[in-house]
């Protein structure tokens, strides 16, 4: 079965740091991208971050560009979010997913919208004095 475990979620003080992992098993794919969306009451699911799997090129929502790093690690299919200068805006349920590639490749705006081919179940993020 297709799995995306995420893990790492907590509370934080803003402007600290937490680093989510995402350990991805049960699918096979010729190219694809994994990443991070988030989720808050009341506002619409929104792209963190994505990688693409095989060459490693990173794509950055604007409001975490400069903040945040996705990286991996192929020898254990994971996926990793650190995340740096916490705000209380980033305050969310975080979830790992997969978008297959078919066809052309997508523009930043395309691979961060709000759409995966397998999501996992999230990890709860909150920032909060």
């Amino acid at each position: 079965q297709v799995q995306f475990v995420e893990s790492g979620g907590g509370l934080v003080q803003p402007g600290g740091s937490l680093r989510l992992s995402c350990a991805a098993s049960g699918f096979t794919a010729d190219d694809y991208y994994i990443g991070w969306w988030r989720q808050s009451p009341g506002k619409e699911r929104e792209g963190v971050s994505i990688i693409r799997y095989s060459d490693g090129v990173t794509y950055y929502g604007e409001s975490v560009k400069g903040r945040f790093a996705i990286s991996r690690d192929s020898a254990k299919n994971t996926v990793y979010l650190q995340m740096n200068s916490l705000d209380t805006e980033d305050t969310a349920k975080y979830y790992c997913g997969v978008r297959i590639r078919r066809g052309r490749f997508g523009t930043a705006v395309q691979l961060l919208s709000p759409r995966a081919d397998y999501w996992g179940e999230g990890t709860l993020v909150r920032v909060s004095l």
